[in-house]
Formats: structure tokens, C-alpha cells, sequence
């Protein structure tokens, strides 16, 4: 029966993420200084699981790179070479390659093997060349030619003894295909041992019993087989099994003294995997894999599995009911749907919790950023994380990848200083990027903060008045989180070298609409000299919002109900205007602009006069602005239904939901409708806000 391995490479792509970034993590803890083998065997057996996974898909050039990998890190845990920097830097990047690889795999195209090729043979040159001296061991090709080495020079073939360990299946492996590929290179024959296997009641399908004796000879072709040709196929799972290889000479021979050390070696090496293991599969699995695809723990699912049994229960009760009512079983009718909205809520919480993910998954790849963008700018940066625990949805965590990338790459291009400006400003040389996530009531919030140059004040005014983005007397009056607010419009930088890394102020607007688009909205502090500091704040999940309904030219539409501030009667004494067009109301000690929604929406205006209409006050970009609405109704926590996936993107509106009664809502998307309203470019507007 022929298996189909397309089922299983999702998953192989999801695990050998998770390896690579382990092996980047451990890789970046060793450039710390020191050789520590718990770090060097975390290393090894994820780049030994990333081979096997290649070996067994049909990836040669991911495997036959990563086996290189794997002779240096095996020397590393044997004590036999330190992990010195430049060792660190080409397995960092030699982790680069691999990714590319697999991710090129993953895409359906041949990998580019220019880049792996010259790194391998920098990894070969280390390898064969940098064995200590006394730790007594010949290099490997040294070691193959005495083991090819026959007494009367005349080699006629290879006996083999494979012993695959009871486990080697459970690692994608199958002694079919490699005993299949021996059969390629001659004329071979064998003998199958099954005295290990056991009874049939105690058998276990998942385990490897059998082991073979074999003999390899000349094909068709009078070519003897070459030994590095044999050690090739069995190369991937050398940990997973005692192998021997005997020349067959014409005068016998001694067995190959390489053989016995092997085998030593790969028992002591399985140990170690095996304990490894089992220590491991304690731990809970993650993915960083932006794939429509999620691992949860199993304590969430049985979690999740007693509610539905919960909701099966209440579900037969109120059938019962149904089969046979009367107005004297009201009061089990009430309990029952009572009991139902519990479950139903009960269960939308368990389902939102399978969602939430750590944040540490969107943290863990800046380690190896900031190692890069240091040596690479000459700068000395210490990299803090804080709340690594707190958890978000998933979906949000994917899309806020982008923002913090920019945000850490500027902290550290344009925020920190080189080593001797700090010094000479009586700072440490080393400055920090320091990265905080926590809740905070309903919302998320991510810190991204350093201790470097901080915000100038005047250097960004200066450049918004040259802009035209303000006059000299009205930024006397702006406080300074608006001032640098300035530096999210677009193509606003006070930079006077523009690098290939970053611009502090390039592309924050970008930032600062992907954040909006989340629902979110970043703010900025910053003292100059000491630091700034942006921080991000995030909806907790984007599938389930917590609404203010309202209703509009007659149709219901929702509000975030975190944005809005409060609601208002309009009185007509304190209305006033900007501008040509531009309404705005005095709400105690200033003026908010006010944008009529139905206007942009399309709808019939109910109101030609501001006088006696309703106004919801919501904060957007840091700014309050009214929105002038015909009624509010209740609040309510609504589920999000993609208007792009159902059926198009529509400006101004970020989703549907389905209502109690049935009927579809629309929810605003505050950031589109201020932009479609065109008052956010307008200089009066800006004074008014």
C-alpha cells in the first residue's frame, strides 16, 4: 500500500518553522559567550528534524545542507570545537538559507542553491579544518580513506548490517526507501532478522523491529559501489540506527574499526535524543506559521468538548419541551433558555480562547533582528521583552508583525545612538529597545521604547511649517503628543540621512493605518536626549466586537464602543464653523469638528440643521470628532462577518454582523470614514481638532 506524503507536509512545514526558529533562539543565546550543551542539543535536534523531514519528502539539497550543519553542531556537543563567532554568524545565516529553501518548497518551486552551495562549502572548510588537535580525531577524510583502505588494494563489494532503533518510523523514516536506493548503486542482496520482533498482542505498529544483513556488489556496469555512496543514503538517520560496513576483499579484513565508534556514538547520541524527548512532549507546541492553521493546547479542546456536551444537554431539554407544551411548563421554557444563552456564551469564550495565542510568537523573531542591525550599524543594543505570556488573537498578532518590525527597526537605526555619542552624553554605550505587552481593560497594548535620542520638538515643527502642515502661531499652542503625531502624515521625516534600514517618520503612516485598521490606534511619548516611546493599543480579538448600535436614515449600523468618548444633544448656541464647509461644535473648553455619516454613506440626511440632532463623540487618531446620528439603541457584543470575503471591500465599513431579529448591521470603519470625509487634509479642520 503505497502512502501519500502531500497529507503530512502542512504539518513538516508548520514543525521545521518551530525548529528554525529554535535553532536561531539558541544560535543567538551562544553568541552570548560560553558553549552550553543543553543550548548546542537543542540546536542539533532541530536541525536533525528538519533533515529527516527533507530526507523523507524528496528535499536532497534542505537535507544534504542541513546534514552539513549537523557534523559541526555534533562537534560542538562533543566538545570538540567552542562556539566562536564567526561559527555563530554562518549558522545564523546558514538558518536564513534553510528558511528560504523550505519556504520555496513550500511555494511549489526549486530552491535557489547558490547561496546554500557557498555556504556549505564554508561549513565543510570549518568542519574538516578546525577539529582540535587534541582531541585525537582524524578528519573526515582522513577517517574514509583507512576505512576504504583493503589489504591487497582490491575491493569486490560491501557487507552491511542495518539495525534501525524501534523509533526511526516515528520519525518520518521508512528502511524500504533506503534499502530501495542501495539497490540502485549494485547488485544487491539480503537477509531479513526478525529476532526482534515480539508477539503479535504486544506489538506496536508505530515501532521499528526488523533489522537486515546485506550484500552490496558491482551492477551491470562492473562498478564497485563506493563507500561514501552507501554512507549517503543512510546519512539522514545515522542517530536512528547502528549501521556497519564490511569490505569485501579478496583477503579477509578486520571489520572497519569506524564501524564499533559509530555505533557507540549513535547510542549515546539516541540517549540523549531519547531523554530529550521525553522531556519535551510535556511542553505546549507553537507555531509561528502565518498559515490558516492553529495548535491548541488539549486542555482548551476538553474544555471546549464539556461545553458542547453542556449545550447538547440544554438542546434535548428544550426539545422535550417543544414536543408537548403548555403554558404550565413556562417556567422550564424560561430556565432552559436561560440555561442555553449561558452555554452559548460559556462556549464563545472557550472558542475565543483557542485564538489567543502568546505574543512572545510575534516577539521571538526581533532576537535576531536586533543581533543583525547591531553589528551592522555598529551600535551596542540590549534587547528587553516584557509579557511575553499576554496573549492575543491570533489574527491580530499576524497583522501587527509589520508595524512593530518598522517601530523596532527605527527604535534602533534613528533612536539609539553609536556608542560614542552615548558616552559622551554620560549615557551607557549599550543602549536598550525595550518590547512590553499588556492588557489593559478590554484592550491590548504593545510598548515599543528605547533609551535613545528622543523626540526634538522644535526639528519636527520646523519641518511640519516648512510642509505647510502648520502655522508658526498654532504650533505654539499644539502639546506635544499632537506635535509628534506629525510624523505619522505621510512622507513626514525629520531625517537627515535617509538609511536602507529605516527613516524615523517614513512609512509611519502606513503604521499608523494598519493599526487603525485593526481597530487599534499608537500613540507617542518622548522626552528629548532620554528616549521615546510608541505604544500600540489593540482590540483583543477582531471576531467578536463590543458595539453601540444606531440607527441612520433608517438602517442600524455599529460603533466600536471603544472609541466613542460620550453622546450629546446638539444645542444650537454652541455650533459654529471653519472654513467654507467645516461644522464644528464647542464641547467645553474646545471645538471638535463634526463629519455627518449619512452624507458619506450615501443616505438621506436627516438633519439640513445641526440644531437638536444627536451627536456621539469618538476619539480617532487622538482627536475627538462628532458624528452626527438620527438615534442610538443598545449595546451589545457583536460577531464580525468579513464584508471582503462575502463579498467585496467597501470604504468606510469594516464588517457586518448579524443582528438578534435577524437583520444585517454594518460597522463602521472610523478610520475610512474619516477619510472618505476629506476634512482630515483640511488645514481648518486641523485647527479646530
Amino acid at each position: 500500500m503505497s502512502v501519500d506524503l502531500e497529507q503530512f507536509k502542512e504539518m513538516f512545514y508548520e514543525e521545521s518553522s518551530e525548529n528554525l526558529e529554535a535553532m536561531e533562539s539558541g544560535l543567538l543565546e551562544l553568541s552570548e559567550g560560553g558553549t552550553d550543551l543543553d543550548v548546542v542539543n537543542t540546536i542539533f535536534r532541530s536541525a536533525h528534524s528538519i533533515k529527516g523531514g527533507s530526507a523523507t519528502f524528496g528535499f536532497t539539497s534542505v537535507a544534504g545542507f542541513t546534514h552539513v550543519m549537523e557534523g559541526l553542531l555534533d562537534e560542538m556537543r562533543e566538545g570538540k570545537r567552542e562556539a566562536e563567532a564567526k561559527i555563530i554568524d554562518i549558522l545564523l545565516e546558514s538558518v536564513d538559507v534553510l528558511r528560504a529553501m523550505l519556504g520555496s518548497h513550500q511555494e511549489g518551486v526549486e530552491p535557489d542553491d547558490e547561496r546554500a552551495n557557498i555556504l556549505k562549502s564554508q561549513l565543510v572548510a570549518i568542519r574538516d579544518g578546525g577539529v582540535s588537535s587534541s582531541s585525537g580525531s582524524e578528519s573526515p577524510a582522513q577517517a574514509a580513506d583507512s576505512s576504504t583502505e583493503v589489504s591487497d588494494g582490491t575491493c569486490q563489494g560491501w557487507n552491511i548490517q542495518f539495525s534501525p532503533h524501534e523509533d526511526l518510523l516515528q520519525t518520518g523514516n521508512d528502511p524500504a526507501l533506503m534499502i530501495r536506493e542501495l539497490g540502485a548503486l549494485g547488485t544487491l542482496s539480503l537477509e531479513m532478522d526478525d529476532s526482534r520482533l515480539p508477539s503479535l498482542d504486544a506489538m506496536d505498529p508505530e515501532l521499528a523491529y526488523l533489522q537486515w544483513h546485506m550484500s552490496l556488489k558491482a551492477g551491470e556496469d562492473g562498478n564497485v559501489p563506493n563507500q561514501d555512496a552507501i554512507e549517503e543514503i543512510f546519512e539522514w538517520v545515522e542517530d536512528e540506527c547502528d549501521l556497519t560496513l564490511e569490505a569485501i576483499e579478496e583477503k579477509r579484513k578486520s571489520p572497519d574499526r569506524r564501524a564499533d565508534e559509530r555505533r557507540q556514538n549513535d547510542r549515546r547520541q539516541n540517549d540523549r535524543r531519547q531523554g530529550s524527548r521525553r522531556d519535551g512532549e510535556s511542553g505546549a507546541k507553537k507555531t509561528t506559521q502565518a498559515a490558516a492553521s492553529i495548535r491548541v493546547g488539549t486542555e482548551r479542546i476538553d474544555a471546549m468538548m464539556d461545553l458542547v456536551g453542556e449545550l447538547v444537554i440544554t438542546q434535548s431539554m428544550l426539545s422535550q419541551l417543544g414536543e408537548d407544551f403548555d403554558m404550565s411548563q413556562m417556567e422550564r421554557l424560561r430556565d432552559g433558555l436561560t440555561q442555553l444563552e449561558r452555554n452559548s456564551r460559556e462556549l464563545q469564550e472557550s472558542m475565543m480562547r483557542m485564538r489567543m495565542q502568546p505574543v512572545s510568537f510575534a516577539f521571538n523573531r526581533f532576537p535576531r533582528m536586533v543581533h543583525d542591525i547591531g553589528q551592522k550599524l555598529g551600535k551596542q543594543i540590549r534587547l528587553e521583552m516584557q509579557g511575553e505570556d499576554t496573549e492575543m488573537d491570533k489574527t491580530v498578532m499576524e497583522k501587527l508583525n509589520d508595524p512593530l518590525v518598522h517601530l523596532v527597526r527605527n527604535s534602533m537605526d534613528h533612536g539609539l545612538e553609536p556608542p560614542e555619542e552615548r558616552t559622551e552624553a554620560g549615557k551607557d554605550p549599550e543602549g536598550y529597545v525595550r518590547l512590553r505587552a499588556f492588557h489593559q481593560g478590554g484592550s491590548i497594548v504593545v510598548e515599543i521604547s528605547d533609551d535613545g535620542r528622543g523626540l526634538s520638538r522644535e526639528k519636527i515643527l520646523d519641518k511640519a511649517i516648512e510642509k505647510g502642515l502648520v502655522t508658526e502661531k498654532d504650533a505654539e499652542l499644539w502639546p506635544d503628543e499632537q506635535v509628534f503625531h506629525l510624523l505619522f502624515e505621510a512622507g513626514f521625516s525629520t531625517a537627515e540621512k535617509l538609511s536602507d534600514l529605516s527613516g524615523r517618520g517614513v512609512g509611519l503612516d502606513v503604521v499608523r493605518r494598519n493599526i487603525e485598521s485593526l481597530g487599534g490606534r499608537v500613540d507617542v511619548a518622548s522626552k528629548f536626549g532620554e528616549g521615546s516611546s510608541f505604544s500600540i493599543r489593540l482590540p483583543l480579538t477582531l471576531a467578536v466586537l463590543d458595539g453601540q448600535l444606531f440607527r441612520l436614515a433608517g438602517q442600524t449600523f455599529v460603533l466600536p464602543l471603544v472609541s466613542i468618548i460620550e453622546s450629546l444633544q446638539i444645542r444650537k448656541e454652541l455650533i459654529g464653523g471653519v472654513g467654507s464647509n467645516a461644522e464644528v461644535y464647542r464641547l467645553r473648553d474646545q471645538y471638535i469638528p463634526i463629519i455627518r455619516p449619512a452624507s458619506i454613506l450615501g443616505c438621506s440626511d436627516t438633519y439640513a440643521s445641526l440644531d437638536g440632532g444627536l451627536l456621539v463623540v469618538v476619539e480617532w487618531d487622538n482627536r475627538h470628532v462628532g458624528l452626527l446620528v438620527d438615534e442610538l439603541l443598545g449595546q451589545q457584543q457583536v460577531v464580525i462577518k468579513s464584508l471582503e470575503t462575502n463579498y467585496q471591500k467597501v470604504p468606510a465599513i469594516s464588517g457586518a454582523t448579524i443582528l438578534g431579529d435577524g437583520k444585517v448591521s454594518l460597522i463602521i470603519d472610523l478610520a475610512g470614514l474619516f477619510e472618505l470625509s476629506g476634512l482630515m487634509n483640511d488645514r481648518a479642520f486641523r485647527i479646530a481638532a
